[in-house]
């Protein structure tokens, strides 16, 4: 059975950090993307972050400068260590991993089930 398992979320004060972890497992996740999205209640699912297999990553222009996404060696576990956060920061956390293409293993798109982010003002 194919997980991804969030871990990290929780409450902060404004200006904060915390770290979320994404464990993978039950395939190979290492050939692909991998990557964090973020809701609030009644707004579609927005991009946060993501890491490509070579390790390239991109940022939503909120997050920029104050997220950092990362993976480790084998590919399988997901990180997003973010700073200075704001109350604009709030929503449930989401770990997306996806593949497609004659790299991987087989085409594959997963999801986590989520873990609240909750900045106070």
């Amino acid at each position: 059975q194919v997980q991804l398992v969030e871990s990290g979320g929780g409450l902060v004060q404004s200006g904060g950090s915390l770290r979320l972890s994404c464990a993978g497992s039950g395939t190979d996740f290492s050939a692909g993307f991998m990557a964090w999205y973020r809701q609030v209640p009644g707004n579609q699912r927005e991009s946060v972050a993501e890491i490509s297999s070579r390790g390239t990553t991109t940022y939503a222009d909120s997050v920029k400068g104050r997220f950092s996404i990362s993976r480790n060696n084998d590919g399988n576990t997901l990180y997003l260590q973010m700073n200075s956060l704001k109350p604009d920061d709030t929503a449930v956390y989401f770990c997306n991993a996806r593949c497609h293409g004659s790299r991987c293993p087989y085409d594959y798109t997963y999801w986590g089930q989520g873990t609240q982010v909750t900045v106070s003002s």
